[in-house]
């Protein structure tokens, strides 16, 4: 799979109808001739005159869709779908799976059009954005150029609001690009150099938001009411300040306010605190079907609050329509005993991750001769030659997974075998070499190796305990290690304190998963692998360094990895996808090479729960944070209840 990308030396316009011949699920326009048809839990409205008729509240050009094309149908409208949340607070994350962004993925992961009708670039320098004639927000506002300019000059150019400025992907070489509001539908944003970055983050898993309701979000801004009266509001509300008043209305990313208006599929309607969240369809939401549906099908998403411990057995109960976030692969038993009499199924998808159970060994390490140990590539090979990852695979995922190194999956076109495999067999002869040739051969009277000042070499790894998965999978890490004479400590940490401690340099190794997007093409910003984020377990000092501009953290002072910095500032320089895709590989390779992450197993399935007579999700394909944004590119708003196999669709 590869994205479409322009000619590097022309102007390039993404249009709907562009893209029309090159991405399945899209179309250029409306091709029905019966005319659009009338949501019936908007008929009333619509009657009384309290709501516009559906051809005055999508845009003049919406985005039309055809799910035949990616295997589906058209849909009917109504119903409900019920699903599950841990806590009130992830109620936010309907925004990633409902996938509705200015520019999206599509499913072969081609970069199109969504809420935006048109965007133009030139080089990845300049980029201009049409919105669609007569676009509107989910309270019938217009959605116009004003909305971007709102929140480029007056949230993120206020330090009020936006103490850390600029979002960091909007920076290129540190400055931000000229904005211009060229008329009512259109905006520009222009660089000196390429920021190839621009239109993936765009695109991401999280909305950065880069527009906001302007007409509604003036009435808490001092530039635009009175600010003595908004300091008095916000006292009364016990906030400091006018800004914090600002930034709690305006929370499109929390999903905390049921007034602030949206442009996704569906939009809350009630607030914290409670234990169950209504998302209601949006009337003027900007997709349409080849009949003249306006999407989505359903009428509400409703979340209810439950112990995540809780959620296979809510769902083999038959409580859920829906339910992913939540399950693993240790609940398909489970859940598959109770499809039959209660009426679901359980669709089975790859997890596009880069392993299951990643080993970070801290190469910040404060202690001297860990770090010093820990920076021997020779170490690090040896503790990865030492892991029996067949019996992980046999004892933890059934044998299904993928056994190697934390890299990218097979359907990745970035893909090769080497990468998986290169310093990622069983072989506890060549590891005890690579440890005696360090200078590692002094054991103590159990058998374990001594570290240079004497100590035993006892790796403790830390972990958040979350995953029952890592817990298992170090408890036989430490049977192999044995056998090569290294003791493995495993101690589960709440998951603040042990970033706190590793952003310290206290932690020796730290146990988590791997890449977040293992299922990358050469356009997606290859930021995972280079020393860049302090979140990355293992150079949280160089990451800090990276992201504070050199006030904290430690200058990254290992060739191997200044190279990882030095291949990033190529793709990031370069509009030309061959050279972004030759650094891609060369950064892959060279985690290969020097385990910085060492990679056990990836593979691991993913159960979605979908209730019988919920339609048009996929039977199988894969699953991910990055790209996928869990379910989003496989367009939630299509889903619809057919009742004719036998599901009456719930009011």
């Amino acid at each position: 799979m590869t994205a479409f990308r322009p000619h590097r030396y022309t102007p390039f316009i993404l249009t709907a109808s562009a893209l029309a011949f090159l991405t399945a699920p899209v179309l250029a326009g409306p091709s029905w001739a019966q005319g659009y048809s009338e949501q019936p839990l908007f008929a009333e409205k619509v009657a009384q005159k309290a709501l516009p008729p559906v051809d005055h509240r999508v845009p003049k050009t919406p985005l039309v869709v055809d799910p035949a094309r990616t295997g589906g149908r058209i849909g009917q409208y109504g119903g409900d779908v019920i699903t599950l949340v841990p806590r009130p607070r992830d109620i936010r994350y309907i925004s990633t799976w409902a996938y509705t962004r200015l520019i999206g993925y599509d499913r072969d992961l081609n970069l199109t059009p969504d809420i935006l009708e048109n965007v133009e670039h030139e080089g990845d320098r300049i980029f201009t954005f049409t919105i669609r004639e007569g676009h509107k927000w989910s309270n019938g506002q217009p959605f116009t150029a004003e909305d971007f300019r709102y929140y480029w000059e007056d949230i993120a150019g206020n330090k009020d609001l936006s103490p850390a400025g600029v979002p960091e992907f909007m920076l290129v070489d540190g400055k931000p690009p000229k904005f211009e509001v060229l008329d009512e539908r259109r905006v520009r944003y222009s660089w000196d150099k390429p920021n190839p970055r621009f239109l993936p983050q765009l695109a991401g898993a999280m909305d950065p938001n880069i527009y906001r309701p302007s007409a509604y979000l003036k009435k808490f801004h001092a530039k635009y009411a009175d600010k003595d009266k908004l300091d008095e509001a916000a006292k009364k509300a016990k906030l400091k300040s006018w800004a914090a008043m600002h930034n709690r209305m305006d929370d499109m990313k929390e999903q905390s306010n049921p007034d602030l208006p949206t442009l996704q599929p569906w939009r809350v309607t009630n607030a914290a605190p409670a234990n169950r969240f209504v998302f209601e369809r949006n009337p003027f939401y900007h997709r349409v079907d080849t009949a003249g549906h306006q999407l989505p099908y359903v009428d509400r998403v409703v979340m209810d609050v439950s112990a995540g411990s809780l959620f296979a057995a809510k769902a083999n109960a038959g409580e859920v329509d829906l339910l992913f976030r939540g399950l693993n692969m240790y609940d398909i038993p489970i859940l598959k005993e109770g499809e039959r009499v209660h009426g679901y199924k359980t669709l089975l998808w790859p997890y596009a991750r880069g392993t299951e159970l990643a080993l970070y060994p801290n190469l910040n390490a404060s202690d001297p001769v860990w770090r010093k140990l820990n920076r021997d590539v020779r170490f690090r090979r040896a503790l990865s030659l030492g892991i029996d990852r067949k019996t992980l695979n046999n004892a933890l995922l059934f044998g299904l997974g993928k056994e190697g190194n934390n890299t990218v999956v097979q359907e990745s076109p970035l893909f090769s075998p080497e990468l998986r495999t290169l310093n990622a067999t069983y072989d506890p002869g060549a590891a005890s070499r690579l440890l005696d040739e360090i200078g590692l051969t002094q054991r103590n009277g159990a058998g374990y190796r001594l570290l240079p000042d004497g100590r035993e070499l006892e790796i403790i790894c830390e972990t958040d305990g979350e995953s029952s998965l890592i817990v298992d999978g170090l408890t036989l890490i430490t049977e192999f290690w044995r056998e090569i004479g290294v003791k493995l400590f495993v101690k589960p940490q709440d998951r603040t304190v042990l970033r706190n401690r590793a952003y310290a340099g206290l932690t020796v190794m730290v146990a988590g998963q791997g890449l977040d997007n293992a299922f990358p093409t050469a356009i997606m910003p290859p930021t995972e692998l280079a020393p860049m984020r302090q979140d990355t377990l293992s150079w949280p000092k160089w990451g800090q360094y990276i992201e504070t501009k050199g006030k904290n953290g430690e200058a990254v002072d290992m060739p191997e990895a200044k190279r990882l910095l030095d291949l990033y500032g190529t793709w990031m320089n370069t509009d030309d996808e061959a050279v972004q895709q030759t650094a891609w590989k060369e950064m892959l390779m060279n985690h290969a090479e020097n385990q910085w992450i060492i990679g056990t197993i990836s593979g691991a399935i993913q159960p979605i729960v979908t209730r019988n007579g919920l339609l048009n999700l996929p039977d199988k394909a894969l699953y991910s944070w990055e790209p996928t944004a869990m379910i989003g590119i496989y367009r939630a708003d299509e889903m619809f209840w057919n009742k004719a196999v036998g599901k009456e669709a719930r009011r």
